[in-house]
């Protein structure tokens, strides 16, 4: 295996055009790809005619592989190949277990590279005009694991929901309920938030509200598609968000 190696790629937020050129240089060259769920399929047609694909993704609970069947997949394909691309969503340090791949094969003695991609976390928000910080409304932002391991909501969420960050919760749709229920706990109630989903994909959505009316978005949301939870006063800066504020509100009058 002394020639072979495992190159650890981002594969951007959705949109095929934001894999860097670095990543779709190892693309090109790679024997096999392991790739997940979250990875546009349009990116693997930039593969060559004999590379092996194999996927090892998992949505809403299912997966086809362990995270350590997928570890030993891999030192068996560095034994055949000496191209591998490991192929994540996103940016594979963000939530994305890179790390633990990596030392994974590096105990084998396979050599490891690593090519950072766009992280949802960054690109859905800008790519919806949504600012993750602006002068004179806040001065940082969080990113926030919205399931843990154990299902849970992480314990951060209310060190964040206490100050004016931005909060950006990945892989939380199913928690929303209990990630708003903490938050309005800190938050003024009229503090905007957006749900967006398959972001940066043509088939992308956004819904807008204030987390005081959480509840009207849980009923539109699909949860067969992966989507991002972003909180705080910059939300507001989305084009339609007062637009649509004031359509909410003229509704609450109409209906009284």
């Amino acid at each position: 295996m002394k020639n072979s190696k495992i190159t650890l790629v981002g594969a951007g937020p959705g949109d095929e055009e934001l894999l860097t050129i670095k990543g779709m240089n190892a693309i090109k060259t790679a024997d096999a790809i392991f790739y997940d769920a979250l990875v546009n399929i349009e990116i693997l047609k930039h593969s060559k005619k004999d590379c092996k694909l194999i996927y090892v993704g998992k949505r809403r609970g299912v997966r086809r592989y362990s995270q350590d069947q997928i570890n030993k997949m891999m030192v068996e394909a560095a034994n055949e190949n000496e191209q591998i691309v490991r192929l994540k969503g996103g940016d594979p340090f963000v939530f994305g277990r890179g790390t633990e791949e990596l030392n994974y094969v590096e105990s084998y003695g396979i050599k490891t590279d690593i090519i950072p991609g766009i992280s949802s976390a960054l690109a859905v928000p800008a790519n919806q005009g949504i600012p993750l910080t602006k002068r004179g409304i806040n001065e940082s932002f969080f990113v926030i694991t919205g399931t843990t391991s154990d299902g849970s909501v992480s314990s951060d969420l209310k060190f964040g929901a206490q100050s004016t960050s931005t909060l950006i919760i990945l892989m939380g749709l199913k928690n929303l309920n209990l990630i708003m229920e903490e938050v309005i706990l800190y938050r003024d109630e009229n503090c905007p938030f957006a749900v967006i989903q398959s972001g940066t994909r043509e088939e992308e959505r956004i819904f807008l509200n204030t987390i005081i009316n959480y509840k009207e978005i849980i009923k539109s949301i699909d949860y067969s598609k992966p989507g991002i939870i972003v909180i705080g006063d910059t939300v507001a800066e989305h084009p339609a968000f007062f637009e649509e504020e004031i359509q909410r509100v003229l509704h609450s009058v109409i209906e009284i």
